[in-house]
């Protein structure tokens, strides 16, 4: 009975079945609440119907990413159809910087106020404050005073280069020979096929104080004797030669040079140039210091006519002490054309560097796949400097208009165009053709290295050298300044990466283009003193391999070189 009373009957309430699963989803709910007609949530047109629908399907299947890029077509392609085309801005593109020639436009903006600028003495005689800041250098190459061993046999190299890169050569080839107890022979020279000199070694060097000056430490001769050359039947080119690497380790020479050395007696080294690592034992670099400093003289007819032009330079500057400048300028026609750079000589510019580049460099620029990018050049400062930039940096460093400067350079390339405003704003400046004779300049005039040799005087006699571009020249200088003149080399030595934006910028003035190249004016000097580094040439940084640093007692005049 208690059983029956339980059951439902017709006259009771009953309990609501159990909801389903989807009714008790609260998405469901939600749902199923927007579309009622009572709460009024819902969209009241058949448009809005369907656009909900369709929002909904996409939103649920995450259909957003198909839909939205459609959309944003569709929307592009409506407004399109409405705008003209005539109103569409047109965008200018800026050149590249570096890709064009500026330096002509500032330097028409800042001329007159350059020319007016009467601020500040001029820098000639202001500079190198910083010289001596962390103490002064004197050459200190000791000479052995002995007598030499028995030779164990002759080397013979060939130097190839210019005139530097020989003298590479030659302080390189004395090292070698001292190391391996050897007899030097004088260094042949290569002709090249740029420079074309057919000079020899006493041409340029005077070869009896060179072997003197190495008489107690490497033997050096002007021949082989017969009965050894008889072998090879009087051919040079019948003589083993070494083909080198370059900067070798002085390790190898010994290790692999030396046994056949004593084997033959003779060896030939060629081409010898850089051959030799920078790194290598004190006795090594000794020889290299006593080679590049002390034997290495020029020879008569270049050292006299160099020091006459030295005395002129002083001559022209006597009203700021007998200082003068000397600057290295690097824009020949073969460099320009090398370099791959573009100025403002238009097509003829063009042919003439195509036709310089197919003489000397045959096939090397016109390869397939090679890319020539003239601005990326400028802005790495691989560009080198004009006459004019070179103009508008010295005034910019506070040399005024009376400066004497001595211009070191082989043939200007259009010398007359690019000259004019460097001319124009150092009236006193010189070349070597300017301060000497023809008379005085033709035993010399058909040699590239004997005209570079009388450059290299005067520049190592300068208050301020300049260099512009790198290579050997400047390199070999700036180290025999820095042996000269305590340890210093006095030289500026610009940004040309930071000068290039600073001239690619015609609207610069004159006083915010004077305040960076004071800072880097500034640069140059504050170095001072630099040591030889690591994998550093001892012919650029002669600090310590060829020099002493100066006791505080020990009188500064001793370190005084003339």
């Amino acid at each position: 009975m208690h059983a029956i009373a339980r059951l439902p009957g017709s006259g009771h309430n009953s309990p609501s079945p159990p909801q389903s699963p989807l009714s008790r989803s609260p998405r469901f709910r939600r749902r199923q609440g927007r579309f009622t007609t009572s709460g009024q949530t819902g969209p009241r047109t058949l448009a809005q119907r369907l656009a909900w629908g369709l929002l909904s399907g996409l939103l649920r299947r995450q259909g957003i990413f198909l839909f939205a890029p459609l959309l944003y077509i569709a929307v592009m392609i409506f407004y399109m159809g409405t705008v003209s085309f005539d109103v569409v801005p047109i965008i200018k593109h800026r050149p590249a910087p570096g890709s064009l020639y500026r330096s002509p436009q500032l330097y028409a903006k800042l001329k007159v106020e350059m020319d007016a600028d009467n601020s500040s003495t001029d820098a000639i005689s202001t500079i190198w404050k910083h010289s001596y800041k962390s103490g002064e250098w004197r050459p200190c190459i000791n000479r052995s005073s002995g007598g030499l061993p028995e030779p164990n046999g002759y080397i013979y190299i060939e130097a190839n280069g210019g005139l530097n890169q020989q003298r590479t050569s030659i302080c390189n080839a004395v090292a070698v020979a001292g190391y391996l107890n050897a007899t030097l022979v004088i260094p042949h020279f290569h002709f090249h096929s740029i420079w074309r000199d057919p000079s020899k070694f006493g041409d340029i060097y005077d070869q009896e104080y060179f072997v003197k000056i190495l008489e107690n430490d490497v033997r050096v001769v002007d021949s082989i004797p017969g009965y050894i050359m008889e072998r090879f039947d009087y051919n040079f080119s019948n003589v083993y030669n070494f083909r080198i690497k370059a900067w070798t380790s002085i390790h190898y020479y010994r290790d692999t040079v030396l046994p056949k050395l004593l084997e033959e007696k003779i060896i030939r080294i060629s081409p010898f140039a850089n051959r030799l690592s920078f790194d290598a034992p004190p006795a090594v670099q000794r020889l290299r210091c006593l080679a590049n400093y002390q034997a290495l003289r020029f020879s008569n007819p270049i050292l006299t006519l160099g020091e006459n032009l030295v005395s002129r330079m002083k001559e022209r500057s006597a009203s700021n002490g007998g200082k003068y400048i000397s600057v290295h300028l690097r824009f020949e026609e073969d460099m320009v054309a090398f370099s791959c750079c573009t100025y403002d000589g238009g097509d003829n510019e063009k042919r003439d560097m195509d036709a310089a580049r197919e003489r000397g460099w045959k096939g090397k620029f016109t390869r397939r796949g090679r890319v020539i990018r003239p601005g990326s050049n400028r802005i790495n400062g691989k560009c080198p400097l004009t006459p004019l930039e070179v103009g508008l940096m010295l005034r910019g460093m506070g040399f005024g208009k009376n400066t004497a400067i001595y211009l070191a350079s082989g043939k200007i390339y259009d010398s007359e165009r690019y000259m004019a405003p460097l001319l124009e704003m150092f009236p006193l400046l010189q070349t070597k053709e300017m301060l000497a004779s023809p008379e005085e300049l033709s035993p010399f005039q058909n040699f590239s290295s004997r005209m570079a040799a009388i450059d290299y005087t005067v520049c190592l006699h300068s208050e301020v050298f300049v260099t512009t571009q790198g290579g050997n020249f400047p390199h070999f200088l700036l180290g025999h300044r820095r042996f000269f003149y305590g340890g210093h080399s006095r030289t500026i030595k610009p940004d040309k990466s930071k000068l290039a934006l600073i001239f690619d910028n015609p609207n610069i003035g004159w006083k915010t283009f004077k305040r960076q190249m004071l800072s880097m004016r500034g640069h140059s000097d504050s170095k001072g003193i630099a040591l030889r580094g690591q994998n550093k040439s001892v012919y650029s940084f002669p600090c310590p391999n060829c020099m002493c640093r100066m006791n505080k007692t020990e009188d500064s005049k001793s370190s005084s070189v003339t």
